[in-house]
Parts: structure tokens; C-alpha cells; sequence
């Protein structure tokens, strides 16, 4: 009886069902952007690019201000140009250690990027605010300046960074870290509390102290974060 069993099963084994092939997975490429043009090209805009389109007030407003001593609207102006023009020439200075900056990102519902620093240490977009000898707080979602009324910088710092992130890994097609970066410009006092680990937190001149970051992206990368980001059409409606 065995025997028969053993002649059976050698002559008609059992059917092996088919290996089922893995199903590979479709990765979607990311969207193309035009070939850039002069026109696009952000790379040729300088710190403080969005404020000297404005104009600033009229020569006429200002005076009139200044009479009825109101030059709020014209200090504003002024001080935020400095303060970018300050910020900046700092980073104009990493380029050197194989950072790309780019100023004046414009974003949809008239918001701009002050600057965009790009490099190994990863992408950081950074804020500037001009407070000429006032002594600033920065909280984890506040700064107050002389210990006034609380203004949303560091959240809105941090919402900043998550747009730009969106932007850049869209093109890119690879996640690109961005880090959002407050730089107080003229300020006498800074005190940052120690709970705030989402944001950095600079004086102007301290802004080097990102120079040495590495490891985050590689030189090729480098170059692609740039060529997206320097493009205005991927901007558009972000």
C-alpha cells in the first residue's frame, strides 16, 4: 500500500501555485517648471527687494507725518529695509562656505520671504525684524518688544518654513527640511526662553553661526533646492 502511494505521489505531484510578483509601487514625478527666464529669476533680487517696490511713502506723506508727528508709517518702512538690507549682507558672506541665498520671496496673499538660505546644513527661512534699541523676548509663540503687547512672530515663523517646505518638496520630489529663523536687528537686549526649540533665534551678526551645518544636503541637492527656488513660477499661489 505504501508502495503505491509513494509510485502515485512521484507521478502526480502536488500542483504548486503560482508565486504571486510584488506589485511595484508608481511614483509620481514631481512637476516641471519652465526653463527660467530673466524675467523669473529671483536670484537677482536684492535684500529688502519687496519693500523698495513699494516705494516706501511719498515724499509728500512723509513730510506731512512728520508735521503732525506721525512718522510711524515712514519709520516702518525704513527700518524694515535696513533691517533686511543689514540681514542680508551677513548671508550674502556664506556663500563662500557653500550656501545659496536668495531675498525677497514673494508668496501668495502679499507675504514675502525675507530670506532663503540654502545649503548643506539643510534650508532655513529667515525673518528679520528691525527693533532699534529696544530690548526683545522671545517666547514660544510670542516676542515682545520692551515688554509690550505680545506680537505672533515665532508662529508665524514656523507656518513660513512649513509653506516653503511644501514648495521646495513638490519640485524637488525629496523631502527638504526648513527650519524657520528669527533675526533681530538693532536690538539692545535679546533673551530667547528655553523652551523655544522650533525656531532659531539670531542677532544680525550671529546669522554665521549656520555656516558650519552639514550633513542635511548633499551638493547635488544643493544645486536642485536652488534651481527651485530661485524660480518665481514655482511661488505662484503658494
Amino acid at each position: 500500500m505504501i508502495a503505491v502511494l509513494t509510485d502515485h505521489l512521484r507521478n502526480n505531484p502536488e500542483p504548486v501555485p503560482p508565486q504571486k510578483t510584488p506589485r511595484t509601487l508608481e511614483v509620481e514625478a514631481p512637476p516641471m517648471l519652465p526653463p527660467l527666464t530673466a524675467a523669473d529669476d529671483l536670484s537677482a533680487n536684492r535684500p529688502g527687494e519687496s519693500l523698495l517696490d513699494k516705494s516706501g511713502p511719498g515724499l509728500i506723506k512723509r513730510v506731512v507725518s512728520q508735521l503732525l508727528r506721525r512718522p510711524a508709517e515712514w519709520d516702518s518702512w525704513r527700518k524694515g529695509l535696513e533691517g533686511e538690507q543689514r540681514v542680508g549682507t551677513e548671508l550674502n558672506r556664506l556663500e563662500r562656505h557653500g550656501w545659496r541665498v536668495l531675498h525677497s520671496i514673494l508668496l501668495a496673499d502679499k507675504v514675502d520671504v525675507d530670506h532663503l538660505l540654502i545649503g548643506p546644513g539643510g534650508v532655513f527661512s529667515i525673518n528679520t525684524k528691525h527693533h532699534h534699541k529696544r530690548a526683545v523676548w522671545v517666547g514660544d509663540d510670542s516676542v515682545k518688544v520692551d515688554h509690550g503687547k505680545p506680537t505672533p512672530y515665532a508662529r508665524k515663523s514656523r507656518a513660513e518654513a512649513k509653506r516653503v517646505a511644501r514648495v521646495l518638496e513638490r519640485y524637488c520630489g525629496f523631502p527638504v527640511p526648513v527650519e524657520p529663523v528669527l533675526v533681530f536687528v538693532g536690538v539692545t537686549d535679546l533673551k530667547v526662553v528655553a523652551t523655544q526649540l522650533s525656531v532659531r533665534v539670531y542677532r544680525e551678526r550671529e546669522v554665521s553661526a549656520l555656516a558650519p551645518l552639514s550633513g542635511v544636503l548633499t551638493t547635488e541637492q544643493v544645486e536642485q533646492v536652488y534651481d527651485v527656488a530661485r524660480h518665481r513660477q514655482a511661488w505662484i499661489g503658494a
